[in-house]
């Protein structure tokens, strides 16, 4: 793993435990009746899969021609 990557998959990453902390506030009708360690353990266990994702199929946005740029299953060139 580069530091490209690293970057490139902590970016994705975050934009994953972001959204799903969105998703999840956007259920309740108040902000008062937000269950905050539901939203939390949500978005963190969204953001540890988002990177067990990248480690597993590769970022597209890194073809750096290591095996963890491409995606699972591609011919090396």
């Amino acid at each position: 793993m580069t530091k490209k990557w690293i970057k490139a998959a902590a970016i994705r990453a975050a934009r994953t435990v972001a959204q799903t902390m969105i998703a999840t506030i956007g259920t309740t009708a108040l902000i008062s009746e937000v269950n905050w360690p539901v939203v939390l353990s949500a978005s963190a266990m969204a953001g540890i899969l988002s990177l067990l994702t990248s480690v597993v199929t590769g970022l597209p946005e890194v073809d750096d021609g290591e095996p963890n740029g491409k995606h699972f299953g591609e011919d090396e060139e």
